[in-house]
């Protein structure tokens, strides 16, 4: 007899510098960051303790690689060294279903479900997410003190590590990708030339990224930089917007003469009212460029309709109310009209994301321009929503793991037990993993059904004839 399944859990994350020394019974000042907070010191100290032993010790075999995880019968910890001397860890506690047996209850630990590659990834989102709005930790310390630093990384994980989504993780946490919408080119000219008079008429506008929904359209900003911050637009900033938005509903905000455009425009960062708004408020800022040269830039966000442009204004810009206010004007009546046209292009022309059931499913990604493509997933928010099985998902995620064994180009094909044929193909930077439910099919089979896949939905993407 099976009882129901005990999902993946966060049993404790923490931060710490592994080049403090510290004095006997001082231990503590090591650690930076600890989840959760009600563990005693002695806990968190001994916990600290025994991962630099780990790293040490395996230090010893292979000094250039340093540990990524440490698998135990119940739980699974994982390690990331974002900077030099600083260690980050998270430990899950692994699934588990409870099974009688000889009239006990027994539990039996699911460790397969636990990919090292897709946690290990988790880990390292957090650390880009904080980095993004906080810099990085060795900058923080140097400027200010430790103490300041603290306070930031407590500020900052003791709400990000309450919208992990732990149980939905999979291969989509390990590409991080960005959804691209392809628009004709009148349609990406309209947006190309709303960019180009927002930058012109605003020099304190560094760079613009332009959105529709969940998919990017324009970015004048780093690629790495525009990963993390579309995870954070889609899967924290954006969502929360349009639950507002759905209660109030989207109204226009009709300007005085009846002969001009439709305004839909607000800003989601910025005052929301600007009629009653008696300042700016507080905006964000988010550090970019962090690998080469740092910079600080206010993170303004504004939204007509299911468009969503984000502006990124010099740091040291004096915002005031009346260039929000100017801002508005300029942006609310032309992203209103771009917004309602791409509406009406994506209506006739993209095609649905309504696959029948039993249809192939796909995941794509580009490592070149951090491009994804999924018909596994049917939403890009990882809510464990989602059109095959989760089996078959994880034979994706361990046919990426292993995607060095293959070198730079490759095809691996696996038959599962419940009859899903699973492809992985690798070439140029490019991975593509299939998913097809056919019982009696042969090698053959799949390997046309792969191909016209291929030429249907990657038009122009170049594999390798194998």
């Amino acid at each position: 007899m099976t009882t129901n399944k005990i999902e993946v859990e966060l049993k404790n994350f923490f931060i710490f510098n592994s080049s403090w020394d510290s004095k006997e019974g001082e231990e503590y000042k090591k650690v930076l960051y600890y989840y959760p907070p009600t563990d005693e010191i002695n806990t968190q100290v001994n916990n600290v303790g025994l991962v630099e032993a780990i790293i040490k010790f395996t230090g010893n075999f292979k000094p250039n690689a340093p540990v990524n995880s440490l698998h135990t019968q119940k739980k699974r910890q994982l390690y990331y060294q974002p900077e030099e001397n600083y260690w980050m860890v998270m430990t899950l506690n692994l699934p588990h279903v409870a099974k009688s047996r000889n009239g006990s209850t027994v539990n039996e630990y699911l460790e397969e479900d636990v990919h090292d590659t897709v946690y290990e990834a988790v880990l390292k989102q957090a650390y880009l997410m904080y980095r993004l709005f906080a810099g990085t930790f060795c900058s923080t310390e140097k400027k200010s003190d430790v103490s300041h630093l603290r306070n930031k990384l407590e500020h900052f994980f003791s709400a990000y590590l309450k919208t992990l989504k732990l149980t939905h993780c999979d291969i989509l946490n390990v590409f991080a990708g960005i959804h691209f919408l392809p628009l004709d080119k009148q349609n990406f000219l309209n947006v190309q030339c709303f960019i180009n008079s927002l930058e012109c008429n605003y020099p304190m506008i560094r760079y613009v990224s332009f959105l529709f929904n969940d998919s990017l359209i324009w970015s004048g900003i780093e690629p790495n930089d525009m990963q993390i911050i579309y995870q954070y637009l889609i899967g924290t900033l954006l969502p929360a917007h349009m639950e507002t938005e759905l209660q109030g509903g989207s109204i226009p905000r009709n300007p005085l003469s009846p002969f001009a455009s439709l305004h839909y425009g607000r800003f989601i960062t910025g005052p929301s009212n600007l009629k009653t708004a008696g300042s700016v408020g507080k905006i964000p800022k988010i550090f970019l460029n962090n690998e080469t040269n740092p910079s600080v830039f206010y993170f303004i966000v504004y939204r007509a309709l299911s468009s969503t442009v984000c502006l990124f204004i010099d740091g040291e810009t004096d915002l005031s109310l009346h260039l929000f206010k100017e801002l508005d004007e300029f942006m609310g009546p032309k992203l209103s009209s771009i917004a309602s046209d791409i509406a009406e292009y994506c209506t006739k022309h993209i095609t649905s994301t309504n696959t029948p059931d039993g249809a192939p499913r796909f995941i794509y990604f580009n490592k070149l321009n951090l491009a994804y493509k999924s018909t596994v997933h049917l939403d890009n928010r990882q809510t464990g929503n989602v059109a095959c099985n989760k089996e078959s998902i994880k034979v994706m995620a361990d046919m990426n793991a292993k995607r060095a064994l293959m070198g730079h180009a490759g095809e691996t094909i696996v038959k599962t037990m419940n009859d899903y044929w699973i492809v992985g193909k690798i070439s140029n930077l490019r991975e593509f993993y299939i998913a097809i439910q056919q019982k009696n099919a042969s090698l053959i089979d799949i390997s046309d059904e792969v191909k016209k896949i291929c030429d249907t939905e990657l038009k122009g993407i170049f594999f390798h004839p194998m």
